[in-house]
Parts: structure tokens; sequence; C-alpha cells
């Protein structure tokens, strides 16, 4: 979270270089100060705001790619195109919230307005993740409207709360205005840190509708920004509120704009060449706001190659959730959700922002090695790659419990035998099953069957105590089946059915059963659902359910009776057998079709430590640089280009999901290398960089002469007001 120490630094900076208000005056009113310190009271309720706002963001933020993906029923690379289309229209929309405090409302009723906004945008959310209203269409709908209006309200508040609340202290008062900031940022972490914690307990553990309780998950982070509103609200009689004061951002633009278009108005040779291009707006723009552009714009050509880190970064609440999803989270009875592990970047930052300012950065110092700014951040692009490169490694040990899918003119089969007796097993044409199969063996694994297109009849022979039957079952390709062996009238039988070819969704487990019975049996499991299942070895179809221990009841029309199924864990598909004992007494066979999910999610680990590692090494480290490399007025440029590079790091990723379609290892393996590659052009970038301070360089380019009226003289003629 890192990131958002981007609108402190920015109002921290702002706060002693802001220009007078053009045409107002700022409201002098004194606000009540807090317990007798020089803390205005009214930034209490700043603070609070701030910390309900980022838990509603955050914690709606940390279940929406599982939302995406089991509510809407959207496949992974959409989902987390969608996720990131959302999360950079996030960091898109600041630029407007500035121009329309700066230009129109100010920034008091800008936060007001743009949060109601925001709690509307809430709402609509919670609303279309309610299954009984309406369709898939309506879901659809209402989701993304919901998300726009947030998109909107988030985005269009993050360059105004900050600044604003850096208006309420008097200029006497900088040491408290500094500390308020580290208040102010430690809001944000706490408000992301909680919520990505408890938000998916609410999605996971409340159920409402039949399922997962999305309505609930979206209804609180609702809750919280209404609380932000109101408290806002509530302070509004202690605010100093200052004026709007003309947008630095539009004038600079505009200042950029005319250069550009004067320069290709004037290409004649026989018109005198200027030092810079952006010398070209000298005939409109102040001698001061051009060179103060130029030291922006050296700061922004080195912003270029930034997006790629926070196309990274980002993934940890899209590619890394879903990744989770494949990974067995229980920790001693303590079971964690998925989209839970976002919760350690939040934690992790506040632990590792002492750890390297108290502790890293000294002990480099010791060493009396030069640790640049530029090394810093390009430190944190390679610890950045190698949290992807860490991804990728979990990713391939995941691939190794998944079930391979067959190709073309292939298909995988297990044999089940619900004999009595040893069963030797022989397939026309293939070199399987050389051992016998014990009665009620659990199958190791599935054996391969090569076809020669794309169905095939094969002949199965059975041989048990001397005696031998042949059956015939058609196999498709790429499919994946079980032969279950019984006895019919003491005679040999078999049929063919086919089995679960991936792996259930989100983490759930999925169990079948086989009525063994001579009677039909009725099972209940998990919540209340019953599935019937016919006698004589039908098969029921798989039923998903939540990862955990669990008692059926079986009903037949002699008895009722319950049976122990034990735990069925994560990501794994299970066949129970309904059978008798030798005792004539009812009980259950379990075999695992599909293996669980045996990586453990705690691998996860190292990848956060790496990526929030790099996250306070670039992302702090790049604010404070490039803020100390801008005169103050241009402060506020300096913030919109910071968020827009992560709002084009978005803007890659989703890109990358639809266009790419790698395999998700290398994905990961792609976004690394990529970064690498840009941390070396970056590192080039930096060498050639000169650090300057801007009040010298502004000196040096006063002591200039002014130049010449010639060069204003010998412009050609046009038809432009100046």
């Amino acid at each position: 979270m890192a990131k958002e120490k981007g609108t402190k630094e920015t109002a921290k900076k702002n706060q002693t270089g802001d220009d007078p208000p053009r045409g107002g005056f700022s409201s002098q009113k004194k606000s009540p100060k807090l317990c007798g310190t020089n803390y205005p009271l009214s930034i209490a309720f700043i603070v609070v705001n701030e910390f309900c706002e980022r838990f509603s963001y955050y914690g709606m933020k940390a279940v929406l790619t599982l939302y995406f993906l089991n509510f809407l029923h959207w496949d992974d690379n959409l989902s987390t195109t969608i996720y990131h289309a959302f999360s950079g229209l996030c960091y898109f929309t600041p630029v407007i919230g500035a121009l329309i405090a700066d230009t129109w409302l100010g920034k008091f009723k800008t936060i007001i307005y743009l949060s109601i906004v925001y709690v509307i945008g809430h709402v609509i959310k919670s609303v279309g993740a309610i299954p009984t209203v309406g369709n898939q269409v309506v879901h659809v709908v209402l989701s993304m409207l919901g998300l726009a209006l947030i998109a909107l309200g988030t985005g269009g508040i993050k360059p105004c709360v900050a600044a604003f609340g850096g208006d309420q202290f008097e200029e006497e008062h900088a040491k408290e205005r500094s500390k308020f900031f580290s208040v102010f940022y430690l809001a944000i972490n706490a408000g992301s840190l909680i919520s990505t914690f408890v938000t998916p307990v609410l999605r996971g553990d409340v159920k409402c509708f039949g399922g997962d309780c999305y309505a609930l998950a979206f209804g609180v982070p609702a809750a919280l920004m209404v609380i932000a509103l109101v408290v806002f609200i509530a302070g509004s009689g202690m605010y100093k509120k200052t004026p709007p004061r003309g947008n630095i951002l539009l004038e600079v633009c505009q200042c950029i704009a005319f250069a550009i278009t004067n320069r290709l108005k004037n290409h004649s040779k026989r018109i005198p060449k200027r030092e810079h291009w952006l010398d070209w707006a000298s005939e409109k723009y102040s001698k001061q706001l051009i060179q103060e552009i130029k030291m922006v714009t050296r700061v922004l050509f080195l912003f270029i190659p930034l997006p790629m880190f926070w196309a990274l970064f980002d993934q940890q609440g899209s590619r890394w959730t879903l990744q989770a999803t494949q990974m067995n989270a229980d920790f001693g009875g303590v079971v964690f959700k998925p989209d839970q592990m976002q919760f350690l970047n939040p934690l992790l930052i506040l632990i590792f922002i002492p750890i390297f300012d108290l502790g890293v950065y000294p002990l480099i110092d010791m060493c009396r090695f030069n640790f640049t700014p530029i090394r810093k951040m390009t430190t944190g692009m390679i610890l950045a790659g190698l949290a992807f490169a860490a991804a990728a490694i979990v990713e391939i040990k995941i691939n190794e419990t998944s079930m391979p899918l067959p190709v073309p003119k292939e298909s995988f089969i297990q044999v089940l035998n619900l004999a009595n007796d040893s069963v030797h097993v022989k397939i026309q044409g293939q070199d399987l099953f050389q051992q016998p199969i014990g009665a009620f063996q659990d199958p190791a694994e599935y054996s391969k069957l090569m076809l020669n297109g794309a169905q095939q009849n094969l002949d199965f022979e059975l041989q048990s105590q001397g005696s031998v039957s042949t059956f015939y079952h058609i196999m498709q390709e790429k499919s994946v089946y079980s032969l279950i062996v019984y006895k019919s009238e003491g005679n040999l039988s078999s049929h063919l059915i086919a089995d679960m070819e991936t792996k259930p969704e989100k983490g759930l487990t999925a169990v079948r059963f086989i009525n063994a019975l001579d009677q039909d049996v009725n099972v209940t499991i998990g919540r209340e659902e019953i599935i019937s299942v016919n006698k004589n070895y039908s098969v029921s179809k798989y039923t998903t359910l939540e990862r955990g221990k669990y008692n059926v009841q079986c009903k037949t029309e002699a008895t009722e009776v319950t049976l122990d199924l034990g735990l069925l864990d994560f990501g794994a598909s299970y066949t129970i057998v309904i059978t008798n004992t030798s005792a004539n007494t009812i009980e259950a066979w379990k075999t695992e079709d599909i293996m669980a999910n045996n990586v453990h999610i705690a691998w996860q680990l190292p990848q956060y430590l790496l990526i929030s590692a790099g996250e306070v090494m670039f992302s702090i480290t790049g604010l404070a640089f490039s803020y100390s490399q801008a005169p103050v007025s241009m402060k506020s440029v300096l913030q919109a280009g910071w968020l827009l590079t992560v709002a084009f790091g978005n803007v890659i990723v989703l890109i990358v999901a639809q266009a790419a379609l790698l395999e998700q290892w290398a994905e990961f393996v792609l976004f690394a290398c990529l970064l690498f590659a840009v941390c070396i052009i970056f590192s080039i970038m930096g060498y050639f960089y000169i650090s300057v301070d801007p009040e010298d360089l502004t000196k040096k380019e006063d002591e200039k002469e002014m130049p010449s009226n010639g060069n204003v003289i010998s412009l050609v003629p046009q038809k432009t007001k100046l």
C-alpha cells in the first residue's frame, strides 16, 4: 500500500509552497485544538474518514476476483482483465478529481459530492451481488455500473483528502502537520490490513442465498463508506476551507501543447533555433513556469519504465489470489481464505518501513556504499521480479498435483474393483494392469489409454478365480474414466463411468456416490442436500462442497445409518462406495480420484515478502526522489504522473491476460523477464540522470540573459491569439 504515500507526500510538500488563492481568500477560522495540543480537532474526523474509506475500498477489492470467478462465472482471464481495468480506472480518475477540486468546487465540496457517488456505487455493487435480484445480465450490468461509480469516487477524492487535512494546520505548526501525515498513512494501512482480512471471512464463513455471501462482503464496505461520509460531514463546522486555486496540471498541459503547436507552425530554417523545445511557449507563458515544467519533464521521463513494476505489484489481488485457490490453506485447524492472503502486503509494509529506515539503510551507509534513490528503485524492481519468479516455481509445484489433461487420441482410465476377489484386467491393444487388482484396492493413479481415433470400441477381459468375462466399452478421446468391476448374480460384470477431468474450482472438494446395495438409497450431506442413488452400482453426479470433515445420512427402505466420510480436502475429488459388510451392516469406502492440493499456501509467503520489500524500496523512494527534483508548485503534477504509472501498469496486465494466453507459470516468468528488462533500461536512464536542486537551477536560469526580441520578430506570422 506504499503507493498511497503519494497522496501524503503531495499534500505535505504543497503546504509550504502553494500560491495564494486566485480571486478569493481562504477562511482563517481557528479550529478547536485536540486535547490541548497544536493539532486541530478537525483532523480527527479526516483520519477516521480515511480509515473507513480505505477499509471500504480494499475490503471490496479483496473479494472482487473471486466474485467475478464464482458468482458471475467468468473464467480466470476475463476476471483478471476486469479486475485490472477497474484498478487502472481508479488511478486515472484522480486527475478528474484534482481538476474538479482546483478549478470548480474546492477540496471540501469535491470530497462530499464524490463520496456520495462512491456510496451509490457501493450500494449498486452490493445489490448486484444478491442472487435473487434479476438474472445474469442484471448482475453484470449492476456490477459494472457500481464499479465505475466506485472508481470515480475513490479516485476523485484521492488527491483531495490528504491535502485537505494539511490545510487545517497553521503555518507555524509544520512539525505537527508532518506527524499528521504519518498518522494519516497509518490509517490507510490499518484500514487496508483489517479489511483484507475481514471481508474474505464475511464472504466465505457467512452463508446466504445458499452460497458464499458476496452481498454481505460488499455490503459491509458500503456501510463503512457511509460512516466515512457521515464522519466527514460531522466535522464540517471545524474545517478550514480554501477556495479553488486553479489547476496547475491543466496549465502545464496547455503550456506543453502550445510549445508543440508553436514549434510546428514555425519550422522554417530562417527562424533561429531555441535551446529547449519548451522555449517555444515563451510567447504566451512566463519564463518561470517554462523552467519549472522543464524540471518536471526530466522526472516524468524517468517515470516511463515504471508502469511495469505496478503491472506485477497489482496482481496480488488477481493472479496470486487465483493461485491461492489451488493450494492447501489449513494452518493447524485454522483455514485461511484464498483472498485473505492479500492482508500480508499491508502488514509487511508496516513492518518493513521502520526496518528499512532504521536498520537496512543505515547499515548500507555504514558500508560507505552510495545507495542512491535510483539504485534503491532498481533494487525494488529486482525484488518484484524475483517475487514473480518465486510465484512461477509455486505454480509449477501446484501443477504437479493437477489432473493431466489427455491429448487427442488419448484417454485416462482407472479400475475400481468392487468384487470380493482380485481381478485381472486386460484391455485390447493396451499394455496396462500387469498385476491383479485387489478387492476394494485404492487405485494409485490413472493409466493412459492410446486410441486409434476420436473414439474406439475396446474389449475388456476380466479374469477372476478361473472365470473369464469379456465386455465392450466405447472410449472417447480426451476423457477420463473409471471402470467399475462388480459381481452380479455370481458373475463378473462392469460398466464405464466418466470422471471429473479437472480439479474442483476455488479450492472446493467434489464427491460422488456409488450404491453397491440391492436397494435405492438417499444420501444427505452438507447443507441438507439429498442425493438419490439407485441400487445395483448406480452412480450419482458430483457434488461440490467446502473442505471439511463430513458425516452423511444414508437412508434405505429398511434402515437409516450415519457414515463417517472423514476429511474431504482442498481441490480433491472422491468416489464414495456405499456397500454392505460381512456383518450385513452398511459402510462407506472412499477413494481419491484427483489428488488434493498438497502445496501449502504458506509457500506464497516468500513472494509476498519480496514484493512488499520491493514496494518499500521502489514506491516510497521513488516518490521522495521525484519530489526532490521538482519545484514546490509542481508537486501535484508529479503526483498525477505517479498515479498514472499505476494506471498504465494495470493496462499492461489486462493486455497480457487477453493476448498472451500462456500457462500461468509461463505468464509469471514473462512478467518477471519484462520487469528485469525494464529494470536494465531504467538503470541506464538513471545512470545518465543528473540530480539537481530545483531552487539552485531556478537561480542559475534567472542569471541568464533574457532572450532577444529578435527571435520573436523573426517568427513567421500566424493567426494565433497569444
